[in-house]
C-alpha cells in the first residue's frame, strides 16, 4: 500500500479500514457472494465505524472529513469485497450526498442523521430501460395533483433500493417542458409508498452481495415537499454527483486491483511448479510487476482527482481519467491474477475469481469507458 501522500489522520483511517476489511469483511465475502446476500451486520459495523458519515459535517451527524477520506475507505473495502465497497459508495454518493447537497434544512434534518450513521440506506433512481448515459431520455414522469406528485415509470439497476433498512429512493422524473425541452427534477419517494414497487433482485454476473433492483411506479403519490432541489435542476445536479462518484469508483477499482496484486504475489511465492516456486519464473515476475504498475498509476489518478475536488477546483476531466485508468487496472489485474492462480482462479471461493466477475461492471457503471473517453476528448477540444 504506497500511500506516500497521506496525512497522519488519513493513514490511520486507511489502517483502520484495512483491518476491518481483513477481519470482518473478507471472512464473509465468499458466503455472501454465493448466497447473494448483503450482510446487514457488516453494514451496521461500517456505520459504527463512521464510514457512511465520512465526508459530511458534524452538525448533520457526519465525521467532518472530506471526499478523499471516503475514497480511502472505499479503496480499502474494494480490496477484499467489491459488493461491500459499492454499498458504501452508493450509500454516500447516491444516497446521502444529494440530500446534503440539494435538500432543504427540513429534508436534511429528517434524513441525514440515520443515513450518516449507517442506520438507513437510500438509492438514486436515474437509469431507465431506455435511458442510461443518455439521462435526457428519461421517461418517468411526475405531475402535480394538488399538493402531491404523482409518479409513473420505471428505473433499473438501482443500488441499495431494497435492503431491510432502505428508507427511500431519489428519483429523476420529467416534471414538465420548458422551451420544448424536458424539465427533469428529482423527487424523494419513501419505500412503502403505495404504487412504488421494488421488483425482484437481478441475477448479476458479479457484485452478488450488493442490493440491486428494478423499480416500478404506478400512480405513486408523495407530498409536493418531497421535491429535492429546484424544479428542472434534477439532471444538472445529478451530473455533478456523477463526477464525484467517478472518483469513488476509481478508488474502488484501485482497491480491487490491489487485492488481485496481493493475492497473485502471495500465490506465486507459495505455489510450487516442477519443484520451484512459480515466482521464480520471469514471465510471472513481469506479470506481477505490471500489476503493481497499474495499482500505482490508478492510485495516483484518483488521489489527484479527489484532492482537486476537496480543494474546490475543477475536477471533471481528472475524475474521468481516474475512473478510466483504475477500472482498466482492476479488469487487467483480475485477468492476470486469475491466470496465475490457474484452475484455482476459476473457483469462486478464491477472491481473484470474484474480482474477475466483479470488475467488469467497473468499466460500465457511473459512466462507461466510452463516456470517460468522450469527457477527456471534449476537454481537449477534439469532440
Amino acid at each position: 500500500m504506497d500511500h506516500h501522500d497521506l496525512t497522519d489522520d488519513e493513514r490511520e483511517l486507511a489502517r483502520l479500514v484495512r483491518e476491518f476489511a481483513d477481519e470482518v469483511v473478507a471472512p464473509q465475502a465468499y458466503e455472501a457472494d454465493r448466497t447473494k446476500t448483503l450482510s446487514m451486520d457488516v453494514v451496521r459495523q461500517m456505520g459504527e465505524l463512521g464510514l457512511f458519515g465520512l465526508p459530511f459535517p458534524e452538525e448533520h451527524g457526519g465525521q467532518g472529513g472530506d471526499y478523499f477520506a471516503l475514497c480511502l475507505a472505499i479503496e480499502g473495502l474494494g480490496r477484499v469485497d467489491q459488493s461491500i465497497a459499492i454499498t458504501l459508495e452508493a450509500g454516500v454518493s447516491l444516497g446521502a450526498m444529494p440530500v446534503f447537497r440539494f435538500g432543504t434544512e427540513g429534508q436534511k434534518r429528517e434524513f441525514l442523521p440515520d443515513l450518516l450513521a449507517g442506520e438507513a440506506l437510500a438509492g438514486f433512481g436515474l437509469t431507465e430501460p431506455e435511458a442510461g448515459s443518455d439521462a435526457g431520455a428519461t421517461r418517468t414522469t411526475a405531475r402535480l395533483d394538488g399538493d402531491e406528485w404523482v409518479l409513473n415509470g420505471s428505473k433499473q439497476f438501482i443500488t441499495n433500493s431494497g435492503t431491510p433498512i432502505t428508507r427511500f429512493v431519489t428519483v429523476t422524473a420529467v416534471t414538465g417542458e420548458v422551451d420544448g425541452r424536458k424539465q427533469i427534477s428529482t423527487i424523494i419517494v419513501p419505500n412503502g409508498t403505495p404504487g412504488f414497487t421494488v421488483e425482484a433482485p437481478y441475477d448479476k454476473v458479479g457484485w452478488h452481495a450488493s442490493d440491486t433492483h428494478p423499480l416500478t411506479f404506478v400512480d405513486a403519490r408523495v407530498p409536493e415537499a418531497n421535491l429535492l432541489g429546484e424544479p428542472g435542476r434534477g439532471f444538472a445536479n445529478f451530473l455533478h454527483i456523477l463526477d464525484e462518484g467517478r472518483i469513488a469508483i476509481a478508488a474502488l477499482s484501485t482497491g480491487a486491483a490491489e487485492g488481485c496484486l496481493e493475492a497473485a504475489a502471495d500465490y506465486a511465492k507459495k505455489r510450487t511448479v516442477f519443484g520451484e516456486p512459480l515466482s521464480t519464473r520471469q514471465s510471472i515476475q513481469f506479470t506481477i510487476a505490471r500489476m503493481q504498475l497499474r495499482v500505482h498509476n490508478a492510485r495516483l489518478a484518483w488521489h489527484h482527482a479527489a484532492r482537486l475536488r476537496d480543494a474546490g477546483k475543477p475536477f471533471k476531466t481528472e475524475a474521468a481519467i481516474a475512473k478510466l485508468t483504475a477500472s482498466d487496472a482492476a479488469m487487467d489485474n483480475a485477468r492476470d491474477a486469475t491466470q496465475i492462480f490457474g484452475g484455482n482462479g476459476f473457483m469462486n471461493e478464491y477472491a481473484v475469481a470474484r474480482h474477475y466477475r466483479d470488475s467488469k461492471i467497473l468499466e460500465i457503471g457511473e459512466g462507461t469507458t466510452e463516456v470517460q473517453l468522450l469527457v477527456i476528448a471534449r476537454a481537449l477540444g477534439v469532440a
